[in-house]
C-alpha cells in the first residue's frame, strides 16, 4: 500500500507524549499536518497536552490515551487504539522511558524489573505493534528516543544507559530488516535536556549545557522528514555541541 492510497493526514504515534521531549515532539508534527495519538500515564498531563496540541494545531484534537507502559498489553492497546481510529500509521516515536539513578549495588529487583517493562518492553511491544500495520501499508518510519547514556553514562546510570544502548543496536537491527519492507528505522542520542526528569536527578546540572526538548524534536523531524540526510539504522545526537 503506498502513500496515495492512504486516506486522511499523516498519522505520528508518540509514547510519553505529556511532557518533555514528547510533547514538544507532538506539537511539531501536529503543526505540520500530523494526525497525533500519544498516550502517557497521567491523565490531568495529557488533557493539559490535548488542549496545547489543539489550540496550536487550529482545532485538531489528537488521540491521547493513559496507558501504563508498565503493562506490555498496554503498549499494543495504544498502538490497536490509534490505528482504528485513524486507519494509518506513518510515524512512530518511541519515548516513553524511565531513568532511576543509583550506585550498581543499589540496583533492586524493582527497578531493574521497571526499565526492563518500559525502557526495553515498551518498545518492544509498541513497534512491533506498529511493524505489522507497516509492513501492510508498505513504508512507515520509526524513530527510537536514545540518550547519549547509551555511550557515556554518567555514574549511578549503568541501568539506564544499558537499556538505551539496547535500543541503538535495536535501530540497527530493524532498519536492515525494515528496509524492504518501506520501513525507516532512526535513533535519536540526546545529551542533557532541560526537562523536570533532569532537574528531578541533577538539580545542579548546568543549564548551559543542556539542550531543549524543541531541539530534539526538531531533530526527530529532519529524521522523518530529510530521509537522505538521516541514513536508516543510524544514532543522530543532540548536545549542545552540535
Amino acid at each position: 500500500m503506498s502513500e496515495s492510497t492512504l486516506d486522511g493526514a499523516p498519522v505520528c504515534l508518540i509514547t510519553g507524549g505529556s511532557s518533555g521531549i514528547g510533547l514538544a515532539t507532538a506539537r511539531l508534527f501536529s503543526k505540520n499536518g500530523y494526525q497525533i495519538a500519544t498516550c502517557g500515564r497521567d491523565k490531568h498531563k495529557l488533557e493539559e497536552a490535548s488542549r496545547l496540541i489543539a489550540a496550536e494545531a487550529e482545532g485538531s484534537i489528537p488521540l491521547t490515551i493513559q496507558v501504563d507502559l508498565n503493562d506490555p498489553h498496554e503498549g499494543r492497546r495504544f498502538v490497536d487504539t490509534a490505528i482504528e481510529q485513524f486507519g494509518r500509521l506513518d510515524v512512530l516515536v518511541n519515548n516513553a522511558g524511565c531513568a532511576p539513578l543509583a550506585p550498581f549495588e543499589e540496583v533492586d529487583q524493582q527497578m531493574f524489573d521497571l526499565v526492563m517493562n518500559v525502557n526495553l518492553g515498551s518498545v518492544f511491544h509498541v513497534t512491533q505493534a506498529a511493524w505489522k500495520q507497516m509492513t501492510k501499508q508498505g513504508r512507515g518510519e520509526i524513530v527510537n528516543v536514545s540518550s547519549m547514556a547509551a555511550v557515556d553514562p554518567f555514574p549511578g546510570f549503568s541501568l539506564y544507559g544499558s537499556s538505551k544502548a539496547w535500543i541503538d543496536l535495536l535501530t540497527v537491527a530493524l532498519a536492515e530488516e525494515g528496509a524492504p519492507k518501506g520501513i525507516r528505522v532512526c535513533s535519536i542520542r540526546p545529551g542533557a535536556v532541560e526537562t523536570p526528569l533532569l532537574r528531578g536527578l541533577f538539580p545542579g546540572f548546568p543549564p548551559e549545557q543542556c539542550v531543549t526538548a524543541e531541539e530534539v524534536a526538531q531533530k526527530i523531524w529532519s529524521c522523518v522528514r530529510e530521509p537522505e540526510q538521516y541514513k536508516s539504522g543510524s544514532a543522530f545526537e543532540v548536545t549542545n555541541q552540535n
